[in-house]
């Protein structure tokens, strides 16, 4: 932690260990202006090169995450707001990036992160969802040709009442994932 700001740090440390997946919404709406509190902390993930070649597709219409749900069948619970993570394939192509390219994954990966903490940073509950029909959701969102789907963001206020997690795990420490080599 750094002399200069411990209180940032110290905030930003409490908010990663407090951020949950959150698999029981309520029906009340996200406020367009949460939505774009988040949408704008997402424009601020690291990418490669810092070339943002991820573009982020958002939505509040409820008929359009109704039948985003049902291409989705991991999308449990029942947002009032989502966002799709999507790679812009030709402008990473027109960078040199092959389709494979891990790099683009990586880039998916800091914006959902970004975006899942920004989430919770305002109080709105979210959770990733990645099984989905990515043919299917490009129709339902309506996507340019060549944005392909990685990953969908839910957005909404968390019930009361939320499911148990899916599965009980030993509470695991860093010193648990972590191997030191010399």
């Amino acid at each position: 932690m750094t002399a200069t700001r411990p209180n940032t740090a110290e905030a930003v440390l409490a908010a990663i260990r407090s951020r949950r997946v959150v698999r029981a919404m309520t029906d009340e709406p996200v406020s367009r202006e949460a939505l774009e509190t988040v949408l704008d902390a997402g424009r601020w993930a690291p990418t490669a090169g810092n070339r943002h070649l991820q573009r982020f597709v958002a939505t509040d219409d409820p008929a359009t995450l109704r039948v985003l749900r049902m291409v989705s069948p991991g999308m449990i619970q029942r947002p009032t707001a989502a966002i799709a993570i999507c790679t812009d394939r030709p402008r990473a192509a027109a960078f040199g990036f092959p389709p494979d390219a891990a790099g683009l994954h990586v880039d998916v990966g800091t914006a959902a992160a970004t975006l899942l903490l920004a989430a919770h940073a305002i109080g709105l509950g979210a959770g990733p969802v990645t099984s989905f029909s990515r043919a299917a959701v490009g129709v339902v969102l309506r996507l340019p040709e060549g944005w392909v789907p990685e990953l969908v963001v839910c957005l909404g206020h968390p019930a009361p009442a939320a499911p148990a997690p899916m599965r009980a795990q030993p509470r695991l420490t860093w010193r648990d994932l972590t191997t030191w080599v010399p």
